[in-house]
């Protein structure tokens, strides 16, 4: 476990209801009209170290990570089978072996996380379609879903017989995500998965009514994450910090907290190697709401 030093003030402001986020809809992950393409390859390998590719691959850098989570976002789902597929910089398949192609698991606390390239475009009859990722997603003891991920801003989109759809089963609203540079030359997205099965109680929608992390900054850090959050009910408040892998490492607050605005401070030491951490906070034991944030202040590496 890394060492860690915190300290925790409420702010003067109460958490009023006005200023709490406006509800967002938890999104049914649809199937996607081309289904798994003609490209699939069974058994796939591992993803190993959350790298699709290696570092020589050609093309840009993205970063995909997300939640897995049951059909109402209560719950999230640990264990689930996520494999991906996509095409080289070029818009070429490996049809051979299983270059950019591999499966990786959501953590114990639902997160999932990998990298790789983004997905060149080729040719389906006249038209090129857009940038895309194949998944197939399958969570313990439930149905596999097969789908396709977008991204916005791909001028390809509106003129694709999959990607343009935008409304009933195989609807691609939803998995049409936005790439932003995380400061460091690599593209990153999220993605929150929400499919049939059964999980955990934590739902990153509870904190309308219960608690919220508003900010957690600077994002990357280095020495010092200040997080500010709320509280909206007295309860007994936990707030955890969480490796890629869903191993706890920090606990920065747990004890009764009444209605209001909160701030702490998270200084780990050295030997907590670099990476993405997500920062949860519970309420009366049930997780209600998280932020990624990534950590450089150390010489080691993980989750890079």
């Amino acid at each position: 476990m890394a060492g860690l030093a915190f300290s925790l003030s409420p702010l003067a402001a109460g958490a009023k209801t006005s200023e709490r986020l406006k509800q967002l809809e938890c999104d049914e992950t649809t199937r996607d009209y081309y289904g798994e393409g003609p490209f699939y390859s069974e058994n796939p390998p591992e993803i190993a170290d959350g790298k699709l590719t290696n570092a020589n691959e050609s093309g840009i850098k993205i970063r995909i990570t997300g939640r897995v989570q049951n059909l109402d976002c209560t719950e999230f789902i640990p264990n689930t089978t996520i494999d991906i597929w996509h095409a080289n910089d070029a818009g070429e398949y490996d049809n051979k072996g299983f270059h950019l192609r591999g499966k990786t698991k959501s953590n114990a606390e639902g997160f999932y996380v990998f990298e790789t390239i983004k997905p060149g475009k080729y040719l389906n009859g006249s038209k090129f379609r857009p940038s895309h990722i194949h998944f197939k997603i399958t969570p313990p003891d439930f149905p596999t879903i097969t789908t396709q991920l977008y991204f916005a801003g791909d001028s390809s989109i509106a003129d694709d017989a999959a990607a343009g759809i935008s409304s009933g089963q195989y609807d691609a609203t939803h998995r049409i995500i936005a790439l932003t540079d995380d400061g460091n030359g690599v593209l990153e997205g999220t993605w929150d998965i929400a499919i049939s099965g059964k999980g955990l109680i934590g739902t990153t929608d509870l904190h309308l009514d219960k608690g919220i992390i508003y900010a957690a900054n600077p994002n990357p850090f280095t020495k010092e994450l200040n997080i500010n959050y709320g509280v909206f009910q007295a309860a007994e408040v936990t707030l955890l910090v969480f490796d890629i892998l869903g191993k706890e490492v920090a606990t920065l607050a747990k004890h009764p907290h009444k209605p209001e605005k909160y701030n702490t401070t998270w200084t780990p030491n050295a030997a907590l190697p670099n990476g993405y951490y997500f920062v949860a906070i519970k309420i009366n034991d049930i997780q209600v709401h998280y932020l990624k944030v990534k950590y450089e202040g150390a010489n080691n590496t993980y989750g890079q």
